[in-house]
């Protein structure tokens, strides 16, 4: 079986506090368009953690000491043509050096 791969969810964690910023930025840029709706997201609380080592700028917390963060996984579909626009909006958005950042493809429901 084939699949062609049209879209993608994106999920990226983000402190609480810039949730708002990272989303509006990530939607206005073209993610969570769900048919005739746009700004389709979810959010789940978590707490993050790190080490931040000796190169690092953290954003939160102190280089080499365990942190722990309370933050929203922030989760929104994305046409594939659209990953690389939201992408970088969603980075300039975001307050991590390194935001976590995950892409899963997604397999429309008519291939089956």
């Amino acid at each position: 079986m084939k699949f062609d791969v049209k879209r993608v969810k994106i999920f990226v964690t983000v402190p609480l506090e810039n949730v708002e910023r990272v989303r509006t930025s990530a939607c206005k840029a073209g993610g969570g368009v769900i048919g005739n709706y746009s700004f389709c997201t979810s959010s789940t609380k978590s707490v993050g953690t790190f080490v931040p080592n000796e190169k690092a700028n953290p954003y939160i917390g102190k280089k080499e000491t365990l942190e722990f963060v309370e933050e929203e996984k922030l989760e929104f579909v994305c046409d594939v043509e659209k990953v690389k626009k939201v992408l970088v909006a969603l980075r300039k958005a975001h307050p991590y050096e390194e935001p976590a950042i995950d892409i899963v493809p997604l397999i429309d429901e008519d291939c089956f």
